[in-house]
């Protein structure tokens, strides 16, 4: 079974330094029917004005995982770390027991595009943490590339949950597969671009929700980079 997420659909958050779509609940956006899917809490769609960005603020009990698209965000935390966030970067932070943290736009003239994605921890309590990594740019073309892993497989960064993140950078015409094995979900984010998914149409900002189903099928129509989660 497959279900849609339209990307008009998504609650947004506009403000004069943010342009914010919510694929689930979040914030002052509250939807009954979009709460997340399975382990899968946020997906936010931000893009962040020149010199813009979210002041120091705290998190509990939430694995977070940034993924730009375009520009460059900067990132400080109460651990100490401080870093710039760039298109191939992976980062994770886990709030644990509480964290403090500031993510700002690094430019003074160009916008930040990114996804910030927030998923259940398996275990709550845990000491806060924070990994980011670069996946060169040649292991995101035409494949699925594995960023995020619970056992950070293959250079993934690791994340305290039964949940895999991976991600494709496709030209028109090119396409990937993935099997899900029995019991396991997918969620597919069409982050740029188009695509089609097991034969179904989607567009930039949309997402697809699968479930009982034993591959998942993505052919690119308009070039683009998509996400696909594979939860238990």
């Amino acid at each position: 079974m497959i279900s849609r997420r339209r990307s008009e659909e998504r609650g947004a958050t506009h403000l004069a330094w943010l342009d914010s779509k919510h694929t689930f609940s979040f914030g002052d956006y509250y939807d009954p029917q979009n709460m997340g899917f399975h382990k899968l809490r946020v997906i936010n769609d931000d893009r962040v004005a020149a010199g813009g960005g979210f002041a120091m603020h705290g998190h509990r009990d939430m694995e977070i995982v940034t993924y730009v698209l375009e520009g460059a965000l900067e990132h400080k935390d109460s651990l100490g770390n401080g870093s710039i966030i760039r298109p191939g970067d992976a980062q994770r932070m886990s709030a644990g027991t509480g964290i403090q943290h500031s993510e700002f736009n690094h430019s003074k003239a160009e916008v930040v595009h990114f996804l910030q994605i927030w998923i259940l921890p398996a275990q709550l309590g845990l000491p806060p943490s924070y990994e980011q990594k670069t996946i060169p740019a040649e292991e995101l073309r035409r494949r699925l590339r594995c960023i995020v892993a619970p056992d950070g497989r293959d250079g993934a960064i690791a994340i305290h949950q039964d949940c895999l993140l991976y991600a494709a950078r496709l030209a028109a015409g090119e396409s990937v597969a993935h099997a899900l094995p029995a019991g396991r979900h997918a969620w597919v984010q069409v982050a740029r671009g188009a695509a089609t998914i097991n034969g179904e149409a989607f567009v930039e900002g949309d997402g697809a929700a699968l479930s009982n189903e034993p591959r998942v099928d993505i052919a690119s129509t308009k070039g683009g980079e998509v996400l696909l989660f594979d939860i238990a």
